[in-house]
């Protein structure tokens, strides 16, 4: 049988212990018993024993998604449920005997009775308050209701039937799907209780008092949880009312498109046309008639006349994208439009007034552009009445799981898939990488891992980045001795230890390593040798010596 050690990972370096792409921890048995004893003390008996319940209920239906990936990858059914309770040992919770098993996925059956020896809860339980009449392992009970509940699909509940808290000889459990215990009070500790969600609403409560003593109310309020974000769109909100012209500073795919529109949408001109235009992507002999209109018969070719972006924003918002591009000839016009309101069509003698609220934004060092002679100082000083810089995503970190999580519901929406949230290894790749495309390369991952994930699963590291990051691989492996095995192979051991546990000849591996990369060189030996290391006469020996080159 396949071992979880061999998916369980330790990187000493980053403090990380990894199980498959989940994070797990190490934490002393007894300031966990201390933080029972605690809740016990705190809550009372029924509160605590489901809220315990439920907690481990989520650590099971972890490790049973985990187990249900195995199963899909080949692992026989049986096998790959068993793999939870080898887990549960692993993670030094219990010993689990498994006495009978009957698992048929096709028709929903289930039932299951294990034995359980060494449980650190039932331990922790007997050395507080001795024995008593109940039985004491409610977070194992909530582990193992989780983990068989994800394997199956659906909702499995376990009752402990002997426990040594109890005064039994050892902890004996029995599961089977939830209706058939019709036990409705038994069932109840599996349900969110009252008491927390009446703590959720009073602690929801105080943040909206505290937000509404100090904030405005906003509409769709922009995905940011960081101090550097949230210092950049208070100076946002409070230009929201006004008419002030706003600069945005900012790398590019920090998000100035998604900030000026926000601040449209919540100013007086809500109502007003949003108009625009990347002045770095028009070509310099066109974008005074884009800005500005044209008169027919201006120049060859202008068979009509066009208003320009000006005229389309008036009584709106008229976004000047990449205004740093902007040609020195376009900036004088630019500028006269500003300070007087008026602007004139090309070819056409009649001015004509526009009311428009200006908003500019630029990757580029305005300062350093106008020292250079490349941006007019009148021009930016108009333009810097009201500046924001929005920082660039990897100096608000915090914001990426806010953002992902955006994302995963956007997309999930335009391909017609139930993302099941990222992985924590997957987060954790998120959070570690630069970003030098910002937000907008964000959005670009999370959209390809929706794409890649099958519906209804958690997005690995995989799909994020089409391969783990450079550096992202935990070389630290568990083996079945229980030691730390530090070392480079990283992913390469782990291949090899399925291999071996799974009873693969080196032989097979051989031929089998060989038949693949021929059918990906299309036949061609020289390419097939390449993809394997060797040359192209070692390949050709080895072919030949197991029949399959003549």
């Amino acid at each position: 049988m396949q071992s979880p050690l061999s998916s369980l990972k330790f990187n000493t370096a980053s403090g990380h212990i990894w199980l498959d792409e989940e994070r797990m921890l190490l934490l002393h048995a007894r300031a966990l018993g201390a933080l029972r004893k605690e809740l016990f003390d705190s809550l009372g008996v029924e509160r605590t024993r489901g809220l315990l319940v439920r907690m481990g209920y989520a650590s099971g239906m972890r490790d049973g998604a985990y187990a249900v990936k195995r199963r899909r990858a080949g692992m026989r059914t049986n096998e790959a449920f068993l793999l939870g309770p080898k887990l549960h040992a692993v993670e030094g919770v219990v010993q689990v005997e498994p006495i009978e098993l009957s698992i048929d996925l096709a028709r929903n059956h289930f039932y299951g009775e294990f034995l359980w020896r060494n449980s650190w809860e039932c331990e922790a339980d007997v050395q507080e308050y001795g024995h008593g009449e109940d039985p004491a392992c409610w977070t194992q009970i909530g582990y193992a209701s989780g983990y068989s509940s994800a394997f199956m699909g659906s909702p499995i509940v376990y009752k402990e039937i002997e426990c040594r808290a109890q005064g039994d000889t050892h902890c004996r459990i029995v599961g089977q799907p939830a209706d058939a215990w019709q036990d409705e009070a038994y069932l109840n500790y599996f349900a969110p209780h009252p008491f927390a969600g009446q703590l959720i609403e009073y602690s929801i409560g105080l943040e909206h008092l505290r937000s509404s003593s100090t904030r405005k109310p906003a509409n769709q309020p922009l995905a940011g949880a960081s101090a550097a974000f949230q210092a950049a769109f208070e100076l946002l909100r409070s230009a929201a009312g006004s008419p002030i012209t706003v600069l945005l500073q900012g790398e590019t795919g920090v998000g100035k498109e998604v900030f000026a529109r926000w601040l449209h949408d919540n100013g007086e001109r809500a109502k007003g046309p949003f108009i625009a235009v990347n002045c770095g992507a028009i070509p310099a002999d066109l974008i005074e008639a884009e800005l500005f209109g044209v008169e027919k018969g201006a120049y060859t070719g202008a068979h009509l006349a066009r208003s320009g972006r000006f005229e389309r924003a008036n009584g709106g918002t008229l976004f000047l994208d990449e205004i740093g591009d902007l040609p020195l000839a376009i900036q004088v016009k630019l500028l006269r439009a500003l300070q007087s309101g008026e602007i004139e069509r090309l070819g056409s003698e009649k001015t004509q007034r526009v009311d428009v609220r200006i908003v500019a934004a630029t990757n580029v060092d305005l300062q350093k552009a106008m020292q250079e002679g490349r941006f007019r100082p009148d021009l930016y000083y108009r333009l810097n009445t009201f500046p924001i810089t929005i920082p660039p995503l990897r100096d608000r970190r915090a914001d990426i799981p806010v953002l992902a999580s955006r994302f995963l519901q956007k997309y999930g929406g335009l391909y017609g898939k139930k993302p099941g949230g990222l992985t924590d290894r997957a987060m954790q790749e998120l959070l570690n990488h630069h970003w030098p495309g910002n937000v907008r390369e964000l959005e670009n991952v999370i959209e390809r891992a929706v794409l890649l994930s099958p519906d209804g699963e958690p997005i690995e590291a995989t799909h994020l980045f089409g391969q783990r990051l450079p550096g992202g691989d935990c070389a630290g492996r568990v083996a079945d001795g229980g030691e730390v095995v530090e070392g480079e192979g990283g992913e390469i051991d782990l291949v090899c230890g399925d291999l071996i546990e799974r009873n693969v000849p080196l032989g097979t591996l051989e031929q089998g390593m060989m038949r693949v990369a021929m059918q990906r060189a299309g036949g061609n030996l020289s390419k097939a040798a390449r993809l394997l290391g060797i040359t192209r006469a070692q390949l050709a020996y080895r072919l030949r010596r197991e029949g399959i080159l003549v």
